[in-house]
C-alpha cells in the first residue's frame, strides 16, 4: 500500500525499472519515498502482486478506524495498511475473509490531528460537500434545509452578492453509502436547484470554504450576531425557521464541529424603524446571542 501522492513502488513495477518521481507527498512522511531502493524493489517484483494506493482523506478515515477499535491514535504512514485494507476489500467485493494489516507508527501531533478530525468524514464518504443557488429572498434557507429532509447539516456559509440568487456552501453528512449521496443529488435536481459536487475539490475543501463572505456595500441595515444552541437533530432548521420567517439573512456561517453547542455566525437586515420590534424577537427567541456589528472583523472583512 502507498500513498497516491508518493506511490514510487506503483511505478517502479508499472515502469519494471526504477523510477524517480518528480515529487511526493508528505502527509504520509514515514513512507514518502521518491524512489523505491534496489534491494526493496528486488523483492517487490518477484512478491508482490498488486500495489493499492489510497489518498490523504482515506488514510484521515482509517486512522479514525483505529481509534475507535483500539483508542489508539496511528500517524498517516502508520494507518497506511488499514486504509489500503478497506480500499481493496471495497474494490474486490471481499467478505468474511481475514485479512491482517501492520500499524507502523504513532508520531502524530495536534496540528495533524486537526487535519485529520476535519477530513476523515469525507474519507470515509460520511460528508458531501456542494455547492448550490437558492434564490434571494426571505425563507430561501428554511425552504432549502426542509428539502434535505432529516440528513444532518455538516456546514452552511453564504454572503449576500446578488440581489436574485444566493450562492450557498453546504456540507451533509452521509451513511457512507453512494446511493445515498446520488438520491441527495436527486433530490436537488427535483427541487430543481442547481448544484456543483465540491467533496472531492481540493481547492473547495482546503480553501474556498472558508472564504465564503467578502464585502457587501449593498447590504443596508445590515447587523451581525453570533448565536449558541444545543447542537441536536434538526437543531439548525429550528434555527433558521425562527430567524428566516421574519428577517432577511444577508451572511450565514456554520460549522458542526461535534461540540455540545452549535454556534453561527448570521448578519440580518434590520431596518431602523423596526430596531424595538427585532429587540424583542431577540429576547423571545431562546437562544444565547451577541451582536458583533460593532467588531472591527466585521468592518474590515465583512460589511
Amino acid at each position: 500500500v502507498e500513498p497516491a501522492d508518493a506511490a514510487s513502488l506503483k511505478a517502479a513495477l508499472e515502469a519494471d525499472e526504477r523510477v524517480s518521481l518528480d515529487q511526493v507527498g508528505l502527509f504520509a512522511d514515514g513512507t514518502a519515498v521518491k524512489q523505491v531502493g534496489i534491494e526493496p524493489f528486488r523483492i517487490c517484483r518477484e512478491t508482490v502482486d498488486e500495489v493499492v494506493t489510497v489518498d490523504s482523506d482515506e488514510l484521515c478515515a482509517a486512522i479514525v478506524d483505529i481509534f475507535q477499535e483500539t483508542r489508539s491514535i496511528a500517524e498517516p504512514s502508520g494507518a497506511l495498511g488499514v486504509a489500503g485494507i478497506k480500499k481493496y476489500l471495497a474494490t474486490h467485493d471481499l467478505h468474511d475473509e481475514h485479512i491482517i494489516t501492520i500499524n507502523s507508527g504513532a508520531n502524530v501531533n495536534f496540528d495533524r490531528l486537526r487535519h485529520i478530525a476535519e477530513r476523515a468524514e469525507i474519507g470515509e464518504r460520511r460528508e458531501v460537500l456542494f455547492a448550490t443557488t437558492i434564490p434571494e429572498q426571505p425563507g430561501s434557507f428554511q425552504r432549502f434545509c426542509k428539502m434535505l429532509g432529516d440528513r444532518g447539516i455538516t456546514e452552511f456559509n453564504y454572503r449576500f452578492a446578488d440581489n436574485q440568487q444566493a450562492q450557498v456552501f453546504v456540507g451533509v453528512r452521509m451513511n457512507g453509502k453512494e446511493e445515498e449521496r446520488q438520491q441527495l443529488f436527486k433530490q436537488l435536481d427535483d427541487a430543481e436547484y442547481n448544484w456543483v459536487d465540491f467533496t472531492d475539490n481540493e481547492a473547495a475543501k482546503l480553501h474556498v470554504r472558508y472564504m465564503v463572505g467578502g464585502h457587501a456595500p449593498q447590504v443596508d441595515n445590515e447587523r451581525l450576531f453570533r448565536f449558541e444552541f444545543p447542537e441536536r437533530p434538526g437543531a439548525l432548521l429550528r434555527f433558521l425557521t425562527r430567524i428566516g420567517q421574519r428577517w432577511n439573512i444577508s451572511l450565514f456561517h456554520y460549522r458542526n464541529h461535534g461540540a455540545a453547542y452549535g454556534r453561527v455566525l448570521v448578519g440580518i437586515q434590520v431596518a431602523e424603524e423596526f430596531n424595538s420590534e427585532f429587540q424583542v424577537f431577540l429576547d423571545t427567541l431562546g437562544y444565547v446571542f451577541w451582536e458583533e456589528t460593532n467588531n472591527p472583523a466585521y468592518s474590515l472583512f465583512l460589511k
